[in-house]
């Protein structure tokens, strides 16, 4: 039985049955006595926790069902498995007891051999429930572990990537940074706005976060020429810089291909690198898109990205003053901008003046 016996707790009102329970099981087991149901209750909350109780059915005062009640109730002894042990030998006081969650029923007068067996099949099959609960709180703790690490591999995976379209385009510094946070205020100041409820949730919101470093992806595939030219480019240049908006997108609908099962912060990052210099009277790129036919994530980035453009010193141009950028948005509602994200920028000013200042370049 190993260094601990188990310990067994025996519960009868008549001291001589006490007597011979606990002559037969002493040898191989820890013995807790008690001859009344409340002393047995008493002792099954203490410590150590019986593995298994033997309780008399007919006791005054308290009888066995009664006990049986109130052990099971109690967080601390509701797993303890009971045995019935009666000198009733009826069927509906079995069936009784076995609905009230006793495991078995031992009849009286108790012969020795079948007591034991009985006892060594409970406590053996109490050993497995025991093992596999302590198994399945591991594999829940192991799951939950793991799942926070693929989330930081995911998020380092983003960002080694996004970084890598940054150095092709080095004046983004800590762009990333502050339009990751510009579209993170802005879903949270919308969550609840009837028009977007049903799409910002708390998950779609974290996907969004995540995804957004991603937007300009594309310019990887821009040449250093007009990518990094120092002066106003040529309409055919501009017309070559567009594309970075389908280049970003393609080249994450590729990833989404090669992966065995969707990925939801893809899926977004594919909407907002394609869309996020769409427009809300249409006159945007790549595809024209006007109204709500432009991906809410895709106009969240684009208010995001164009107040960083604007308060940012650029090859060409300077900085703007947060006053005028501000002013310039404002004039973009319902032309630029949908209007209720212009709306919750308003609203958010502070907290945008507040991020820009604290991963200022």
């Amino acid at each position: 039985m190993g260094a601990n016996p188990p310990t067994i707790l025996i519960v009868d009102d008549t001291p001589e049955n006490l007597s011979v329970l606990g002559e037969l099981l002493q040898p191989s087991y820890r013995v807790r006595a008690a001859n009344s149901g409340r002393r047995a209750l008493q002792i099954a909350l203490g410590t150590p926790t019986p593995d298994l109780i033997l309780l008399d059915v007919m006791m005054p005062e308290m009888d066995g069902y009664a006990v049986l009640a109130e052990l099971r109730a109690a967080p601390a002894t509701r797993n303890i498995p009971v045995i019935f042990v009666t000198a009733m030998d009826g069927t509906e006081d079995e069936e009784r007891g076995l609905d009230h969650g006793a495991v078995d029923y031992i009849t009286k007068p108790i012969r020795p051999s079948i007591v034991l067996a009985r006892i060594r099949t409970q406590l053996e099959l109490k050993q497995a429930r025991d093992i596999l609960h302590d198994q399945n709180s591991y594999l829940e703790a192991e799951v939950v572990r793991r799942m926070g690490e693929n989330q930081l591999i995911q998020e380092v995976s983003i960002h080694a990537l996004a970084r890598l379209a940054e150095t092709r385009d080095p004046e983004t510094g800590k762009h990333l940074r502050r339009t990751q946070e510009y579209v993170l205020t802005l879903a949270r100041a919308l969550r609840d706005n009837p028009r977007f409820s049903g799409y910002l949730d708390e998950r779609t919101i974290n996907a969004l976060a995540q995804s957004a470093p991603l937007h300009d992806i594309g310019k990887v595939g821009i040449p250093d020429h007009i990518l990094l030219k120092p002066g106003k480019l040529t309409p055919e240049e501009w017309e070559i810089m567009k594309t970075h908006a389908e280049l970003g997108s393609n080249a994450i609908a590729q990833a989404e291909a090669d992966a065995d099962k969707p990925v939801e912060f893809l899926a977004i990052a594919k909407l907002i690198a394609r869309s996020h210099h769409e427009k809300w009277d249409g006159s945007g790129y790549p595809d024209g898109l006007a109204g709500d036919s432009i991906p809410i994530a895709a106009r969240l980035m684009a208010l995001a990205d164009v107040f960083d453009a604007l308060t940012c010193k650029r090859v060409y141009k300077p900085a703007f003053s947060f006053d005028d950028a501000y002013r310039i948005i404002v004039d973009g509602r319902a032309s630029h901008f949908d209007p209720d994200v212009v709306d919750a920028f308003v609203r958010e000013y502070p907290a945008f003046m507040s991020i820009a200042k604290m991963y200022a370049e």
